[in-house]
């Protein structure tokens, strides 16, 4: 691989190419990008290039990441700092929107005390800037209250992870691993429609020999590729892991000589499992007895065998549970610290790995530390150059952060994110947010968030800069830039950097990518997500670099738990876990259930998506899907106006009929706000554990919808 120096330098209208990444999903594909212009302020002259050479995409790409330099034209993004004047936003200096952020900040923590500032990050940014901007909140703001979407996205995968192998790393494996093991389960995952270019591992994983077993309420693209499809209800994965444990307790498959020698907790696990009978658990799912049995007849019959979860299972109550009880089937199997084998989590954000690591988590600290180990917050303050004791202990979760906006957190810098759009119980969380004293968000567009912010930071774009993520395999991999933002447009490195000198810290605040990340290498060193022997040279040379890598000499660890578990002992925990309803279950007033989830061609809350026509033209706006039997119950035809309705909102969108969803579900995408954010239904009911809000599964009522609907929507159909 060359050097990006190499390939092409950054605006220098050459036609070489310089090697890059796609700004979306956890895959983080390898691409190529050609400027034939004069490099700087558009994407006219910006072509995206194959780049066969990177392994996980090995040159393919969505629609997605082949449009990417879309958002980068700049009647679409933001251009200039926007400062609210009167009500109003108006174009700013950047010397006077610092200023007002400075000053915004410094009148609440003077007023309120230091944790009235907070501070909410987004799971895309680069690891880069979530290190400096966990750095931020607690050295320059001194506040506990940051947290990030990504609470949203992987948390309870997360959790779950940490608790049966020490160590919380979305996928132990290369996805390579995938096309070769002999049963991959996937449960509550999409990916031919979330992350396109993966699909071809399960398509070469049946073209092998192997069998693919899908979960998921709904018959979807991914579920159509598979030899079995089981459709529960929403909200009850937890019971089907049980019972398909009970199976392959009760037949026979428990690998007897791998649970005594690298597990513990069985018996307790055991016990639970045989309490869920298949016969209880088909009440329960939905799922027949045979499509169970064939399920564990499929994976306790294949010498190797994955299960992999996505957030149909995670993005629930019980979701640390849940996924605790799928890996538990991996371990009585004896599927789990072998090649071809074990538990992962396809991870969603572009940096929804690295982001959880470095320090954006409420209770973390850079390389997976702990906010509340002495030994951790003395190895950070180390490198940090503080006293330990000036750093603040744990601070509120994601949805918790946003529910207290404007009582107990008066100020709010939000990078990267659009919670307008993505959280749940959204219309309360819009309410939050202009309850604010002071909102800042940093973002490429004027999201439906940035709309409500006193002031709104133009931030430089994934062609723009150069800067690391970690990708769902746990490959460190390195953004490089290849154009220059437009004039009034900069880095997040260089906004933080600013502000904390108006703040009064003059040291610590890079804006050279590099030199933040030497300084991320050491502040992760020696800790789980240990990125020490990781270097951008490295990375160009090896095509990413897979952490735990403790020093340069260190060749990267692919494959996790081969010989060991990251538990003390060695040994991965088995969880003792029960079935339990979900938060809201349907009643005769909501008798329906709803689930949320993505579309091919739109990406989280939309906010850059959306503004692509491409991507507009295949879906342009949400709907709702339901099944012919449900809607010739309520007299309406595809295309015509629902309205949805939980005890938190009510959304309006057209409907999809299909035969792809169970009768008593409906499905809705939550990509866009306005009448039809499927986000203004969900139960922001939390995880004990992981903190996740329930977005997969509320209880609902669909009807016709009415003129007042009609108006609010402002069309009759689907458009």
């Amino acid at each position: 691989m060359k050097h990006a120096a190499e390939a092409a330098g950054p605006a220098t209208g050459t036609a070489a190419a310089t090697e890059t990444h796609c700004p979306y999903c956890a895959l983080q594909c390898g691409m190529a990008l050609r400027v034939s212009g004069p490099g700087a302020g558009d994407a006219a002259g910006v072509e995206v290039v194959e780049r066969a050479s990177f392994p996980v995409n090995r040159g393919a790409l969505c629609g997605k990441g082949r449009t990417a330099p879309e958002v980068l034209r700049t009647g679409v993004r933001l251009t200039a700092p926007l400062v609210r004047t009167d009500g109003v936003l108006r174009e700013a200096e950047w010397s006077e929107a610092l200023d007002r952020v400075a000053r915004g900040f410094a009148t609440v923590q003077s007023t309120y005390g230091r944790d009235a500032a907070g501070i909410f990050g987004g799971g895309g940014l680069t690891n880069e800037k979530a290190y400096l901007l966990g750095k931020f909140a607690r050295v320059v703001l001194g506040t506990s209250n940051i947290d990030y979407n990504g609470r949203f996205c992987m948390s309870s995968a997360a959790a779950a992870h940490r608790k049966a192998f020490g160590v919380d790393r979305g996928l132990p494996f290369p996805l390579e691993d995938v096309a070769r093991t002999g049963c991959a389960i996937v449960v509550g995952s999409n990916l031919a429609d979330t992350m396109p270019p993966a699909l071809r591992y399960l398509t070469e994983l049946k073209e092998n020999g192997g069998s693919l077993v899908v979960v998921d309420p709904r018959r979807t693209r991914t579920a159509e590729q598979a030899t079995l499809h089981l459709q529960p209800l929403p909200g009850t994965d937890l019971a089907l892991a049980l019972g398909l444990l009970h199976l392959v307790i009760a037949d026979g498959h428990v690998d007897e000589d791998f649970v005594a020698e690298r597990t513990t907790g069985f018996a307790a696990a055991r016990a639970a499992a045989m309490a869920h009978w298949p016969e209880r658990v088909e009440r329960i799912t939905g799922v027949p007895v045979p499509e169970m049995r064939r399920a564990v007849e499929l994976f306790a019959g294949a010498a190797t065998g994955m299960v992999l979860t996505a957030r149909g299972p995670e993005q629930q109550s019980k979701g640390t549970d849940t996924v605790g009880a799928w890996i538990n089937l991996c371990l009585a199997t004896g599927k789990a610290g072998r090649p071809l084998s074990g538990y992962g989590c396809l991870t969603g954000q572009g940096n929804g790995q690295g982001g959880r690591e470095h320090g954006q988590k409420a209770d973390q600290l850079p390389g997976y530390r702990s906010i509340t180990d002495p030994a951790d917050r003395a190895h950070v303050a180390a490198v940090w150059g503080v006293d330990p004791d000036s750093l603040p202990g744990p601070g509120r979760s994601a949805y918790e952060l946003l529910d207290v906006l404007g009582s107990e957190v008066r100020a709010l810098l939000v990078m990267g994110s659009n919670p307008v759009v993505s959280a749940p119980r959204a219309a309360h969380v819009t309410d939050r947010l202009r309850s604010l004293d002071f909102l800042v968000v940093s973002d490429v567009v004027l999201s439906e968030t940035a709309e409500l912010a006193d002031v709104v930071l133009p931030s430089a774009q994934w062609a723009e800069e150069t800067g690391t993520t970690t990708n769902l395999e746990g490959r460190v991999i390195l953004r490089q830039a290849a154009l220059t933002p437009p004039r009034g447009v900069r880095s997040d490195l260089f906004t933080l950097h600013e502000l904390a000198s108006r703040m009064g810290v003059t040291f610590g605040f890079p804006t050279d990518a590099e030199t933040v990340f030497d300084e991320l290498r050491a502040a992760s060193s020696g800790g789980q997500a240990d990125y020490a022997g990781i270097t951008y040279d490295r990375i160009r040379r090896e095509d990413g670099v897979f952490w735990p890598c403790p020093d340069e000499a260190h060749p990267g660890t692919p494959r996790l738990f081969l010989d060991r578990f990251a538990t003390p002992d060695g040994r991965a925990r088995f969880v003792d876990v029960s079935h339990r309803p979900a938060a809201e279950e349907p009643d005769a007033d909501y008798p329906l259930y709803l689930t949320t989830g993505r579309v091919l061609a739109q990406y989280q809350s939309g906010a850059q998506t959306r503004r692509v026509a491409e991507l507009n033209a295949a879906e342009p706006g949400p709907f709702v899907e339901l099944h012919p039997q449900l809607a010739d119950r309520l007299g309406v035809a595809d295309g015509e106006l629902l309205a949805v309705t939980s005890r938190r909102g009510r959304a309006v969108a057209p409907a999809k009929v299909s035969t792809a969803i169970r009768r008593d579900t409906v499905f809705m995408p939550f990509h866009w706000g306005g009448a039809g954010r499927a986000n203004s239904l969900t139960n922001p009911a939390l995880d004990p554990t992981s903190k996740m809000p329930e977005f997969k599964v509320c209880a609902v009522r669909v009807e016709r919808a009415g003129a007042a609907d009609l108006a609010a929507n402002g069309t009759g159909g689907r458009s």
